[in-house]
């Protein structure tokens, strides 16, 4: 019959949204409960951390967040064993206007007098730990993006004035021009030939949080850019980004060993060195084995690298291990061993020398 009992429509009370177990007399309709599953699990990963607002009330944090450079703000994330992730730089400079603080039922971080150099992801998780092993509790997050708007600093600024971006033709690249207010216009050009470089939001994109993102680099790709941002007043250009293309591909670091003469003479100073031709942006970490090592013999290992150009467009990086005997005895006579390590595996290469 139409118009049947009012108190089945009686107003909810706070928290009836979430999904309970009901009597079974009750049919729930399928496509409101499918939505409300899904607006539960959203917020399941932000359960645990929340913003503290006036008078002690506390609100859940969005995926992204806008505040008034200077504001401070409070972060409570529940648990008592709590890791923050926060924009690197305050680590860096060790800024004394962050604090975190773990207490018994929840870590607290504050950050006091913030500016536009503050955007970023602010991120929480629990802590597992076994013994001296811990590893993330994946179920019990939190994280929100927050811009810090400054109409004076619409870049986030950054401690140098000019940028190396290399361009990897098997992942994307970042320009990170990012912005401090998620509303701005943001444009990018190349500085020569003079030109605004098209966006066509599927090779390149822009992402507020990130930058611009080349899906796709290629050598077509390099130059010296910057970007330019508009919002309510004059553009501002942000500082210069030189994109490198990078010729050699991912890998176990290809590696060479050699010494200036095979055979040395007593009392000789004798050089070994260790080559590797690399990516731009990828270290490579050095071992030695060699002849009198285990009886402690003294010598000289120097590593350095730098960037070397190797046709039109095409940027790799050199690193260099030099191992130096000096005084050349008996027992330095024997094979010597450099071992090469990157992200991608080993390489391990050996000469040897003689009297």
């Amino acid at each position: 019959v139409i118009g049947q009992p009012a108190k089945s429509k009686r107003p909810k009370e706070p928290g009836e949204n979430k999904i309970k177990p009901v009597n079974k007399k009750v049919k729930p309709k399928n496509p409101k409960m499918k939505e409300r599953e899904s607006v539960d699990s959203s917020l399941k990963s932000q359960s645990i951390l929340a913003q503290v607002m006036d008078k002690g009330h506390f609100q859940k944090l969005a995926a992204t967040l806008s505040l008034a450079a200077g504001q401070s703000i409070e972060l409570r994330c529940k648990g008592s064993n709590v890791t923050w992730n926060y924009p690197s730089y305050l680590d860096t400079f060790k800024d004394s206007r962050l604090s975190i603080k773990q207490l018994d039922r929840y870590s607290q971080l504050i950050l006091a007098n913030s500016t536009a150099a503050d955007t970023g992801e602010y991120s929480c998780w629990l802590q597992l730990c076994n013994g001296n092993k811990c590893r993330k509790d994946e179920t019990k997050t939190g994280s929100t993006y927050i811009f810090f708007t400054d109409k004076e600093e619409l870049f986030v600024p950054t401690p140098s004035y000019f940028e190396i971006v290399y361009l990897n033709p098997d992942k994307p690249a970042v320009i990170p021009c990012r912005v401090t207010t998620p509303s701005a216009k943001v444009t990018l050009h190349r500085e020569f030939p003079a030109e605004e470089i098209e966006i066509d939001g599927t090779d390149i994109i822009y992402d507020a949080k990130k930058g611009f993102v080349f899906q796709h680099p290629t050598s077509d790709h390099k130059g010296i850019v910057y970007c330019k941002a508009e919002s309510q007043g004059a553009p501002q250009i942000s500082i210069k980004y030189h994109l490198l293309y990078v010729e050699v591909p991912k890998g176990p670091p290809s590696t060479t060993i050699a010494v200036l003469s095979s055979r040395a003479g007593l009392s000789d100073r004798v050089h070994v060195v260790c080559t590797v031709l690399g990516e731009p942006d990828v270290d490579v970490n050095f071992r030695w084995e060699y002849p009198g090592q285990e009886s402690g013999r003294l010598v000289i290992i120097q590593n350095f690298w730098r960037l070397i150009n190797r046709g039109i467009g095409h940027t790799t990086r050199i690193s260099k291990s030099v191992l130096l005997v000096e005084d050349f005895e008996d027992t330095d006579v024997g094979n010597y061993v450099c071992i090469a390590q990157n992200l991608q595996g080993e390489t391990t290469v050996a000469t040897k020398v003689e009297l």
